[in-house]
């Protein structure tokens, strides 16, 4: 610690041990007051210290000049608030703060707020979702796959269809890898990922309805799938009762695992359909999904899939003893595959999810359609 002058003020020791007045160091404020910054004037050539007198009850200094209105006695106690920042002016070098009494904290607080600064915080911001930060920002929190999305459904679709009309065997192999990839889209949809075990169990759920369906045939096909799904939602329930998760998190896990189990078991009904219509429900969600890609208006875009499903269904089933009646499948099966996506494109989703899910759920929702007006209509 340096010496104090008679003044209070630190002097600096010159080379020879004695003290320099010509290099003497003031601070202006008391400096383990941390309630207080003064105001970094310009640096001013060293003066020599004079012996100060006591100070003059009017506030003026030993030599008739009057104090600086900020400066803090060397006794006081007391402390002043930050003063409030004034923006900056055309060419100004830095903000400029204006000493503020304690009296006139209030007035300096609606100067600070009219000045545009915010208040200061320790606490911080809570972390908030991308979709809740794409709506505080004005954007949609609805993003559609695209086109590599949907070219890869449609290829799937396409395989489907092909594998429908060569048997029920060569269908397996493409379903097979539509529902592992819907297990896998759903957890990730849900945000919930890394699910090694919930995906492994939601696959296994859909292979056990393809063996069942494949040992019954197709003629058992609810039977099949009722009794799996039944299962499937059992040993789901004993699994999550063993966890040693919190209540909340053994809910949210139980939910996604019995829905990813369901929508993998339901892709099972491709099996179950009658063969000409899983070729024409592929066929019209690979259009659908296609039309809806292209960078049209959103009421304009989904009549144009719809159509182009109904139409592409109208021909496929040309193909098939459906004939004409595919256009209506073709138009069933479309808009179950445009509400797959919509799923598939809710609240902001990334790219896994829309190369897992928004792959997987247009063909996985139109199994119900297919099953169903296809046994109607055959």
């Amino acid at each position: 610690m340096w010496p104090e002058g008679q003044s209070g003020e630190p002097v600096a020791p010159t080379a020879h041990g004695t003290h320099d007045p010509g290099v003497t160091q003031t601070w202006e404020g008391q400096t383990w007051d941390t309630q207080y910054q003064p105001t970094i004037q310009p640096a001013q050539p060293a003066q020599p210290a004079r012996p100060v007198q006591q100070p003059a009850p009017t506030g003026a200094g030993a030599d008739g000049a009057p104090r600086p209105q900020h400066a803090q006695p060397h006794g006081a106690s007391g402390s002043y608030p930050l003063p409030p920042e004034v923006p900056l002016a055309s060419g100004a070098a830095e903000p400029v703060r204006a000493a503020v009494p304690a009296e006139a904290r209030p007035a300096a607080a609606s100067a600070l707020g009219a000045a545009g600064y915010s208040a200061p915080t320790t606490l911080g911001n809570s972390r908030i979702t991308d979709a809740q930060r794409a709506r505080a920002e004005g954007r949609s929190p609805i993003i559609a796959p695209g086109m590599q999305p949907a070219a890869i459904t449609a290829g799937l679709g396409l395989l489907l269809a092909v594998g429908a009309a060569i048997g029920s065997y060569a269908l397996v192999v493409p379903l097979v890898l539509l529902q592992a990839v819907t297990a896998a889209g759903w957890f990730r949809l849900n945000g919930m990922w890394p699910a090694r075990q919930g995906i492994a169990l939601a696959f296994a759920g859909g292979l056990v309805a393809d063996i069942a369906l494949l040992a019954a045939g197709r003629e058992n096909g609810p039977a099949a799938i009722l009794g799996t799904l039944g299962v499937w939602v059992l040993l789901t329930v004993v699994l999550q009762l063993r966890s040693h998760a919190s209540a909340d998190e053994r809910m949210q896990g139980l939910m996604a695992t019995v829905a990813s189990a369901a929508l993998s078991v339901l892709a099972a009904g491709h099996l179950a359909a009658v063969p000409d219509a899983v070729t024409v429900g592929a066929v019209a969600v690979a259009v659908a999904v296609l039309v809806r890609a292209l960078p049209l208006p959103g009421p304009a875009s989904v009549a144009v899939a719809l159509l182009a499903a109904a139409g592409a269904g109208a021909v496929a089933g040309t193909f098939t003893d459906l004939g004409a009646k595919g256009a209506l499948l073709g138009l069933a099966a479309g808009g179950c595959a445009l509400i797959g996506l919509r799923v598939a494109s809710y609240d902001y989703p990334s790219r896994f999810v829309h190369m897992t899910a928004g792959v997987a759920l247009p063909l996985t929702a139109a199994a119900p359609a297919v099953y169903l007006i296809g046994r109607a209509i055959s």
